[in-house]
């Protein structure tokens, strides 16, 4: 089958630049769908659109191709930094990407304060701070954290230390804190500790261990056995820690061993992280995103995405094939750590024997996630079919949506719409309202949120609205036009009959199969019956349905929250002379929020276009 692009893509592909830079392939409505670099833009470019393309996946993305921007540098480093940003501002569909929909957890140390306290964090800023991870599991970083208390019992309070107080914490009773707040230890020998766990991170352990040997010695030559238990019971948790770490190879290597395993569209990296000559710990990774690219592709896209967040550069990182454009990366590398990082592909010996080694855990990772996914599928399947017997519905109901409503005594109500698909939330589809016609009216609040609904669905399905701009808004948000197999209403008989008037309304009465669950005895209520439904206590069909019920309640509340929020803003800015609702959206545009005019100089506010100087001298005089 002959493609071609359109004539504004044709035009662009007849006037690329011959240099490095960046490219975005947009879709229809203008969102990014795919990032990618390259050396000479005009043929990279252009490849994608020749007849002949033998992957998949690159005919279903120049298909949804609409608009290309092209963004040149001078170098193939700047092209890559580029990239790597703009992945990780628009996460576009068809890139390979690491899939998570948070960060992932550090430990942090506060290194920059002069008693520095250790924190688990999200998020790396550079604050002075020294951050070890990343993590793929936050239990893991706490149960590392419980152990190290005991090896070096650091502050996690949130007193101002002066070593001047008149009496310490629990902690330090319990041997957990040295409370430096009363001055048990000076700010010196507090930071020689805090310097200690760093480098028991870093995989020092030796020189750890024969310290705390020599003071457990000391403090029982001294008759100060109390002192020598402390010690003593710190090196039984060091043992606990180095048992789980092996010798591999020389004392001073500093290597990240990195293989990985793929399975249809899935694929999982595994990590060794090698301090010192110790495998000091592993974690594994997944992406998505990968079907029809090559393993060089996929292992080059997961060494830019994870060392851009990673707290540490080894010296060496060890991989099991070559990869296009490991000079690059390597330079990338050099200039983040600051000194010389080689990328290996090791053909023998103890090396290779790694790769192979993290290879066999990303496999075995591999099929025991999997393994996990179709037990939870199954568990899917079995509550929607609970829930099809239940409530004598025709088919398994796959598509759930369920609405809420929130509101402060009537004021900004805030109705929701949580989709679940084959049991698992599909937030893509989820959508807010903001009630207008009613006040404090639960009934009134629900039947406006469905008929706004089912309206949407019908002016999607019967093409009534005749505005270019609105149907291809509508077409993107494809959640309007697909019914649900089952429509859940939190509340009682009262929201059932009034959710059913709405659906008989849109004459959807015999298509739309319709519930309410009632909060206190979690039962659910029908049209066709009159006796209420109560699921077994612990099924998967009552499971399922309160996970529904739960997160439309707390997607409504989180949407009533930020609302009211906005609207004490806006009262605020309102009750200013001189300021109206344009000068207030000027202002908020400009300094974000009340805390940021409220920082800001007089001169700083005057400065913003359409604010007079006296306006702007009323508006900090009435804030502050």
């Amino acid at each position: 089958m002959s493609f071609e692009a359109p004539d504004n893509v044709k035009e662009i592909l007849a006037n690329l630049p011959t240099r490095p830079g960046v490219y975005l392939h947009k879709d229809s409505n203008d969102c990014v769908i795919y990032v990618g670099k390259a050396v000479n833009l005009r043929s990279r470019v252009r490849s994608y659109f020749q007849q002949n393309v033998d992957s998949f996946k690159t005919r279903r993305l120049r298909e949804q191709i609409a608009d290309i921007e092209i963004i040149t540098t001078d170098t193939e480093l700047e092209a890559l930094l580029l990239e790597m940003n703009l992945i990780k501002k628009y996460k576009p569909h068809f890139n390979v990407r690491l899939k998570d929909d948070k960060r992932y957890p550090y430990i942090k140390i506060g290194w920059s304060s002069s008693y520095p306290k250790v924190t688990v964090t999200r998020r790396m800023i550079r604050d002075g701070s020294r951050y070890f991870g990343p993590y793929t599991s936050v239990w893991a970083v706490h149960q590392t954290l419980d152990l190290l208390r005991k090896i070096f019992p650091y502050l996690t309070c949130d007193r101002d230390i002066d070593g001047n107080d008149t009496r310490a914490c629990l902690y330090f009773d319990i041997k957990l804190c040295n409370a430096p707040c009363i001055g048990n230890v000076s700010q010196a020998q507090y930071r020689d500790m805090i310097q200690g766990m760093m480098d028991f991170l870093h995989g020092k352990s030796d020189e750890i261990i024969k310290g705390i040997e020599n003071q457990m010695l000391i403090a029982s030559n001294e008759m100060d056995f109390e002192q020598a238990a402390i010690h003593r019971d710190q090196l039984k948790a060091i043992d606990r820690v180095v048992a789980k770490q092996k010798v591999i190879s020389a004392a001073n290597t500093d290597q990240d061993v990195i293989a990985f395993a793929r399975d249809e569209a899935d694929a999982c990296v595994q990590v060794f992280f090698i301090r010192h000559g110790k495998l000091i710990g592993r974690e594994y990774f997944l992406l998505e995103g990968t079907e029809d690219e090559t393993d060089p592709d996929v292992l080059g896209e997961f060494l830019t995405q994870f060392y851009d967040e990673a707290a540490h550069i080894p010296r060496e990182v060890l991989l099991p094939n070559e990869i296009e454009e490991a000079l690059i990366i390597e330079q990338w590398l050099k200039q983040k750590r600051s000194t010389k990082v080689s990328i290996t592909v090791p053909q023998r010996g103890k090396k290779r024997e790694l790769v192979r080694m993290a290879a066999v855990n990303a496999a075995d990772t591999l099929a025991t996630l999997r393994q996990q996914w179709a037990a939870d599928r199954s568990k899917h399947v079995t509550a929607m079919t609970e829930l099809q017997e239940a409530l004598e519905l025709d088919t398994p109901p796959s598509r759930i949506e369920c609405y809420d409503i929130s509101h402060t005594q009537g004021k900004q109500t805030v109705g929701a719409m949580v989709v679940f698909v084959q049991g698992a939330p599909r937030k893509s589809d989820y959508r807010r309202f903001n009630v207008q016609t009613v006040g404090n009216d639960d009934y009134g609040a629900m039947k406006e949120v469905l008929a706004r609904r089912f309206q949407r669905y019908a002016d999607t399905t019967a093409g009534e609205l005749h505005d270019p701009s609105k149907i291809g808004k509508l077409r993107k948000e494809t959640a309007w036009s697909i019914l649900p197999d089952l429509l859940i209403v939190d509340g009682g008989k009262g929201q059932l009959a009034m959710a059913k008037s709405v659906l008989e309304s849109f004459k959807l009465t015999g298509e739309v199969p319709i519930a309410a669950l009632a909060k206190s005895e979690e039962e659910l209520f029908v049209t066709n019956s009159r006796r209420s439904i109560r699921l077994p206590d612990r099924s998967e069909g009552l499971y399922l349905v309160q996970r529904v019920r739960d997160e439309a309640h707390r997607f409504a509340n989180e949407g009533h929250r930020k609302r009211r929020s906005k609207v004490g803003v806006a009262s605020i800015l309102d009750s200013i002379p001189g300021i109206g609702p344009k000068r207030r959206k000027i202002l908020l545009d400009q300094f974000k929020s009340i805390d940021g005019i409220r920082q800001a100089t007089v001169e700083e506010v005057a400065a913003v276009p359409g604010i007079p100087f006296g306006v702007a001298q009323t508006v900090k005089t009435q804030i502050n």
